[in-house]
Order: C-alpha cells, then sequence, then structure tokens
C-alpha cells in the first residue's frame, strides 16, 4: 500500500502514509493543514495526558487569551520583537477601515498576558500565578512540512509568575520534567533534554531549555521548550508586588509550552514499511475488531465481536469494529497503515474456543487469549508496548550519536549520515554560526546530564569546558 520506502525517501514516505492514513489535509493558505478527525483524536488524546499531568505537577489552572495582540505590546521587550518580527502576520485592515494601530496574530501569548498580569499582581499574596493555554498560533514559515513546520499550529504555553527566581526556575524545571514524562512514559520516543544555547534560546529568555529528538534521517526535532525569562519582561511590563516587608519588586517569570510537532515525531519515529505505529496511550482506538467469515457474514461470529467490543468498552477502552465489505486481508493492511495498536481477529476458531486473536502493531506478534485474559493484563500489554518504541527509538538515536576528533570529520559526518555530533565548543556565538554556515548544523542542546572536563572547540580549537549537542535541524 505504500509506494516509498522510509529508509530512502522520507519526507515522500511520510507525506504519503499521513495522506493515506487519513491524518490531514492541506489548507488554502500556504503552510495551514486541516486536521481530519482521525488525526486530530490523536491531538486529543495528547492534550488529556498532558493537561492532566501540568494540573497535578505544576499547579496550572487554564485560562484563554485573545488571539490579536496590539502591535505595541510586541514592541516592549526589544529582543522578543526582533525574534518574531520576520514570522508574524499583520492585521491592518478591519471594519472596513485601516486599523490606526496594527494587529499581530497570537505567535505566542508572553506579551498580550503579561499586560493583564500587571493589572492582576499588586501583593505577594498573588503569588505564585500559573497559568496554562490551549490556543493556536500563527508563525509565518517559508518552508512549510505538515506537523513539523506549520504557518498555524496548535499548542498549550504555560506561563509562570514568581516573587522568586529560584521559585520561577523551579517551574521552568517541573515543565520540562512533565514534557520529558510524556514523550517517554506515553510517547515512547526517546532523546535528549539540555540547554538551548544563547543563539538558539526563546528571544527575550535569560535561558531555554528542551527536548531534542533525532528524526530517521538524522536531522534533529525541538519537541519542546522550558524558558526561564528572569525579569526581560516583568520590567517592561511593571509586573510589580508589595513583598512581607512592603517593598515594591519586579517579579520573575517563566513560560513553556508543546505542540503538534509532537505529532510528526510520532509519525516520523515510530512508523515502517507498512504505514504509522500509534502509542495505544493517545491512538483514536486502542483495538480494531476484525471478522474473518467464509464467504458470507457468519451471525454467531458476528454476535462473538460484538460482545467483545461491548465488554471492551464497559472497561473504558477505545473500539472500532470494522463491518466493511473488504476482505480480512484488506482490513489487515488497512488498519496497519493507520498504526491502530491492537487489532483483534475473530474468526470460527476464536468462536469455537472463546477466544480472541491478539495482533500486535509495535512487533506484529500475536498471541490466542481469552477476553478475561486481555482485560486483566492489557496494563502490562501498553506499558510493555511504550518500553518497546522507546526502546527502538533510544537505539537508533545512540547509534546515530558521532564524536568526531576534527573540524573536517564534522563537516564529513554533515555531508553524509547526520546524526547528533557530540563535540566540544567554545561557547562563542562566532565559532557556531560559522558552522552553521558551512554545515547547516546548529547547536541543538547542552544535555543536562553533560559534566564539565577539559577539552578544544571542534571549530577554532580553543579551550572549551563542556560537549554540545550538533545536528542539522527542523
Amino acid at each position: 500500500m505504500i509506494s516509498f520506502k522510509k529508509e530512502e525517501n522520507l519526507s515522500d514516505w511520510y507525506l504519503e502514509v499521513l495522506t493515506k492514513a487519513d491524518i490531514f489535509d492541506y489548507g488554502p493558505v500556504k503552510g495551514t493543514i486541516i486536521f481530519k478527525p482521525y488525526g486530530y483524536a490523536l491531538w486529543e488524546n495528547i492534550q488529556k495526558i498532558l493537561d492532566s499531568l501540568i494540573k497535578k505537577e505544576i499547579g496550572a489552572l487554564n485560562s484563554y487569551f485573545p488571539l490579536f495582540i496590539p502591535e505595541s505590546y510586541l514592541k516592549k521587550e526589544k529582543e522578543h520583537l526582533e525574534g518574531f518580527s520576520p514570522e508574524v502576520a499583520v492585521v491592518t485592515y478591519a471594519g472596513g477601515e485601516e486599523l490606526q494601530e496594527k494587529l499581530i496574530v497570537r505567535p505566542t501569548s508572553e506579551t498580550i498576558m503579561y499586560a493583564a498580569f500587571s493589572k492582576w499582581i499588586k501583593s505577594y499574596r498573588d503569588l505564585p500565578l500559573i497559568v496554562n493555554q490551549w490556543c493556536n498560533v500563527v508563525r509565518w514559515e517559508k518552508r512549510p512540512f505538515p506537523f513539523l513546520r506549520n504557518t498555524e499550529f496548535l499548542w498549550q504555553e504555560g506561563h509562570g509568575v514568581h516573587a522568586t527566581h529560584e521559585d520561577s526556575l523551579e517551574t521552568v524545571f517541573k515543565a520540562l520534567t512533565v514534557y520529558l514524562k510524556v514523550y517517554q512514559e506515553y510517547l515512547g520516543i526517546f532523546g535528549f533534554g539540555g540547554q538551548k544555547s544563547e543563539s538558539e534560546k526563546f528571544a527575550g529568555a535569560l535561558k531555554t531549555f528542551t527536548y531534542e529528538i533525532l528524526m530517521p534521517d538524522g536531522k534533529a526535532l525541538q519537541g519542546c521548550t522550558s524558558h526561564d525569562l528572569g525579569q526581560n519582561f516583568s520590567l517592561p511590563f511593571e509586573i510589580r508586588f508589595q513583598d512581607k516587608d512592603m517593598n515594591l519588586k519586579y517579579v520573575w517569570q517563566n513560560s513553556w509550552g508543546f505542540s503538534t510537532r509532537s505529532l510528526g515525531a510520532i509519525f516520523m519515529v515510530h512508523g515502517d514499511e507498512n504505514g504509522l505505529i500509534l502509542p495505544p496511550t493517545i491512538a483514536p482506538y486502542q483495538f480494531v475488531i476484525i471478522p474473518i467469515y467464509d464467504g458470507r457474514v457468519d451471525r454467531e461470529i458476528d454476535d462473538w465481536a460484538k460482545k467483545i467490543m461491548a465488554s471492551l468498552k464497559e472497561k473504558n477502552f477505545s473500539v472500532f469494529y470494522d463491518t466493511s465489505e473488504e476482505t480480512p486481508g484488506f482490513k489487515f493492511n488497512f488498519w496497519e497503515l493507520k498504526g491502530a495498536p491492537f487489532r483483534i481477529e475473530i474468526g470460527k476458531k476464536e468462536l469455537e474456543n472463546k477466544k480472541l486473536t491478539l495482533f500486535r502493531r509495535d512487533n506484529k506478534e500475536k498471541e490466542t487469549l481469552t477476553l478475561e485474559n486481555l482485560i486483566d493484563n492489557y496494563p502490562r500489554l501498553e506499558k510493555n508496548f511504550i518500553q518497546n518504541l522507546f526502546q527502538r527509538s533510544k537505539e537508533f538515536t545512540l547509534k546515530n550519536i558521532s564524536e568526531p576528533s576534527s573540524y573536517s570529520e564534522f563537516k564529513e559526518i554533515m555531508e553524509t549520515k547526520r546524526g547528533f555530533l557530540r563535540v566540544f565548543w567554545c561557547e562563542n556565538e562566532k565559532c557556531e554560526a560559522k558552522i552553521k554556515e558551512e554545515t547547516k548544523a546548529t547547536t541543538r542542546c547542552l544535555p543536562l546530564e553533560e559534566k564539565e572536563e577539559k577539552g578544544k572547540c571542534i571549530y577554532c580549537g580553543k579551550e572549551a569546558k563542556r560537549r554540545w549537542l550538533f545536528a542539522q535541524a527542523y
């Protein structure tokens, strides 16, 4: 069913699979996409998981701020304005007349939120203030690619306001920990949590932390970000509070986001020659039931299949019973393409033994078991499925980390197999810019687990004390 091979032509394989699996369609404006129901269900399920963790682990409640931002708000923070200016969409005409002040279509919500926070926060009793927002944002992409780089995409953005820098940093790392948990324990994707370089950090942040994922073509994908904003926004937006000693102080802030890019990572990292492989934690249907008849519809097989479906639904599993007129073989291929985690086959043999045959999409293994055993063992099955995906992702990533000893070797690797390059870098932006210019590779992050050690910068040969991950990126 798939004409392109993933290992030979990743982008064409990706687009063909997503189209045939009914995940998306192209929107009428460059860089926009339509989420088809099956694709949007994936994002809804990620939302449920992440929303619950944000409330439980970070203590943020959801809010919603306007889509349109006065241009004057964006101009209040110089670095923020310069960082986003090339990407913003601007409204200049509305209501039949030219606007007195241009409106920015939300690229992110720091400025509009912080203008409100300055009115809400007066005392130390108003802190901490931590809010989350699920919304769409617009960033005009020159080279869009579905899910990985869209002009309009969906995300959550969290924002914390604190009395001290220490408290704000605690939220920065809580958010990063939540994101890593989602990727590793729910989506089965390995990556590196770490700090961005000065040139790669968020416009207006003191520091940015990320989760960098290696794609099958050797390019890196930034999976999420968590930013220490320091007082870079509280000063221009006049967000101050009176402390217990009646002193007026500026707050410390953070922001953090996780987007539909995560879906692109799932599709690209886990998919194979037969199509998608969706983690059961987020799949629209955890189970797809396929009846196998000898010719005409067999009422007894149909009744047994329906009983299994009803029992699973009663236990809150998501189930689809495929009663279409296609052959079982066609249905098998179709649901493998769509990435259904578990397929239940019901034929004469299963009916006679009052059992079912379970097919796993991750390892293509089958086993015959009772409905009771399936329900009882499901937590173990799901955990094993995710661990299997994660282990494959980890093995691929670790196999594709290189440690070149010279810049010529660095360039050669970037021209051929790519991947992560773990090298010493002096942390001078001029070296970083030259490397990017000559190889298209950028600093992806300084992994959290990296320790200081003595070395020589891969580009200039000057003293360096930390190894950074470089890669070409989406």
